[in-house]
């Protein structure tokens, strides 16, 4: 089951099937997060066991005091209560000791669990395909690693603690009843039932609100972030208002769902208590009776009366454990669900080895289709020899960034295949791919650190030497130096601003210097003005030499360094040949290069 559609509310109109699938796979990434600390996590249990087994002791020694150690005492004899008291105040410190431990412990296996579900989720999601990406919003990853990851860390700081503690220690105590009184026992026993009905009636209804808590915080998370990476965009077409009346519409619903959940406890918690005074009393009422009828000592009426008082007492800390567990829960699925994603383009179980890439391309009758109904190559065949730079020109939506796409295997073909060198790419290893094949978009994203990293990016370990010769072809030299560091300015902070165009001249650089066989340039000069696309062009003529290229481009200024232009319409090639040849016929390309001049008059 696919992670994507089945998000926040949608998650309520699920089959049981389908809800049991959720469940199994949340416990599936559970036990595999606790199998690496399964050594701490039984010294954990055991530690838990002896200091709740302490802590219970204390009800029956002091009943032993009173009841034994009383009259040895008016008989002059300390023995007894010497004994009871000693014993209570070892078991104290025990206990003490132990739960210090405990808290210790604990706090290894969850800081292990979230460090180890942190990098699963940042090396899955990178190894995921690009579909992913384009499917699923940046919000909601970034809500995956913050909000969700919080939710299983309360759950695993203080929840947990909770509830082991809170059921061992209400375990303990009703087998301490029945020992010390069964009597009492059956007491306590009796207020159980009530005590399950209510609890009940809380899970179902918190788990609905929960649930519904988490989707809201969601969509804030989503709402923030997306105004945030918009926000140009946003001062752009003055949508401040829109967004301030969408953010407090989201804002109104979390704070609505959290008061449901609130409204919840408020009945909850002093159904607790009633329930917990009640029982008291009924223990109180029945013993008292039977003190008077020597049926019972004082002193096991006391034990029972402080068992009966700290059975109840962590039952309000169970009730806040259902909190963080239904947080935790929803946060699970979801995570779980991001990890079960498999990539689109997985990488090959026998990878054939690659060698030294001369970069001859070949689409083999591919058809690609990003959903069923959305055909964008069908049955489509070209075959680019090595060394060849190909133009790719026709109208929005034609299939150009597809093909690119296709060959730096973002995509896989429908149908067919893509080959480099005769080799389907889907058997080349993903280093072998990306050290063959290099694409440079429109959207030149820089990297926190300077200048000289970023276009690092293009060869790690690159010397400072080839560096700066990458940034001297393209044509970056000057405006570096220029900067307040040079190759050293950090691109992120004051002073270090770069613009649109000189971004793009810094991911030629780093295409430069990774010196691939097939150099693919998705609209790669849009952001450059005349004379730096001009001073670019002239760089390229040199790294372009030698090898294969694909230039994507509506700007036809650039499709002039090309040795072959192909024209596509819907998915298919209408007119292949020479610059010159197609703009000297009466073809698409030349009233496309005439539109162009006269635009440029």
């Amino acid at each position: 089951m696919s992670v994507i559609g089945v998000e926040g509310e949608d998650r309520e109109h699920l089959s049981k099937e389908e809800r049991r699938h959720l469940r199994r796979r949340s416990f599936a990434l559970l036990r595999s997060l606790l199998h690496p600390v399964r050594g701490t996590v039984a010294l954990t249990a055991a530690v838990v066991v002896i200091s709740s087994a302490a802590q219970v002791a204390g009800p029956a020694l002091i009943a032993y005091g009173i009841d034994a150690g009383l009259p040895a005492l008016l008989r002059n004899d300390w023995l007894p209560l010497g004994l009871a008291v000693g014993a209570y105040i070892a078991t104290g410190v025990l206990g003490a000791v132990l739960i210090a431990w405990y808290t210790v412990l604990t706090a290894r296996v969850s800081q292990a669990i979230l460090i180890d579900l942190r990098r699963r989720i940042f090396l899955h999601t990178q190894k995921l395909s690009l579909e992913f990406h384009e499917n699923y919003t940046s919000g909601r990853i970034i809500a995956r690693q913050t909000s969700d990851l919080d939710a299983i860390k309360e759950l695993l700081n203080s929840g947990l603690n909770q509830l082991v503690q809170g059921g061992l220690y209400m375990l303990f105590v009703g087998v301490a009843m029945f020992i010390v009184d069964w009597v009492s026992g059956l007491v306590l026993l009796a207020s159980i039932v009530p005590l399950a009905v209510l609890t009940r009636w809380f899970q179902l209804k918190s788990e609905r609100l929960f649930r519904r808590t988490r989707v809201a915080s969601a969509r804030l998370i989503v709402q923030f972030v997306e105004t945030m990476t918009g926000i140009r965009a946003v001062k752009a077409f003055r949508k401040e208002r829109r967004n301030d009346d969408e953010f407090a519409e989201q804002v109104e619903e979390y704070r609505s769902a959290n008061a449901k959940v609130i409204g919840a406890f408020g009945t909850y918690e002093p159904g607790l208590i009633l329930i917990g005074n009640l029982a008291l009393a009924a223990v109180l009422l029945i013993g008292g009776f039977r003190v008077v009828d020597g049926s019972l000592a004082i002193g096991v009426l006391l034990a029972a009366l402080l068992y009966t008082r700290n059975f109840y007492a962590p039952a309000e800390d169970m009730a806040m454990f259902y909190n963080s567990y239904q947080s935790a829960s929803a946060a699970l699925e979801k995570i779980s669900g991001v990890l079960e994603e498999l990539p689109g383009v997985p990488d090959p179980a026998d990878p054939e080895p690659l060698g030294h890439p001369a970069g001859h391309l070949e689409f083999d009758s591919v058809t690609f289709a990003y959903t069923p109904a959305r055909v964008v190559l069908p049955q489509f065949s070209l075959d680019i020899p090595a060394g060849q730079t190909i133009a790719l020109v026709g109208t929005t939506g034609a299939g150009k960034s597809t093909l690119a796409k296709l060959i730096s295997r973002f995509y896989d073909p429908s149908e067919g295949a893509v080959r480099l060198d005769g080799v389907d790419l889907r058997r080349l290893k993903p280093d072998d791919l990306r050290r063959a094949i290099v694409m440079v978009t429109q959207e030149a994203y820089l990297f926190s650190g300077s200048v000289a990293d970023n276009i690092a990016l293009g060869k790690p370990g690159a010397s400072m030497e080839e560096i700066t010769d990458a940034a001297k072809a393209v044509g970056a030299h000057d405006f570096i130096v220029a900067l307040p560091d040079g190759y050293d300015t950090d691109v992120n902070k004051r002073g270090g601003r770069v613009s649109s165009g000189q971004r793009q001249l810094l991911s030629f650089a780093r295409a430069f210097l990774a010196d691939p066989a097939v150099l693919i340039l998705d609209e790669a000069t849009a952001s450059l003005d005349i004379p730096s696309e001009r001073l670019v062009q002239r760089g390229l003529q040199t790294l372009l030499a030698d090898r294969t290229a694909i230039i994507i481009a509506h700007r036809l200024s650039t499709v002039a360094i090309a040795d072959r232009v192909l024209v596509m319409e819907h998915g298919r090639i209408v007119e292949d040949g020479a610059p010159d040849d197609l703009i000297a016929g009466d073809g698409r390309f030349a009233r496309l290069h005439s539109a162009w001049r006269d635009s440029l008059v």
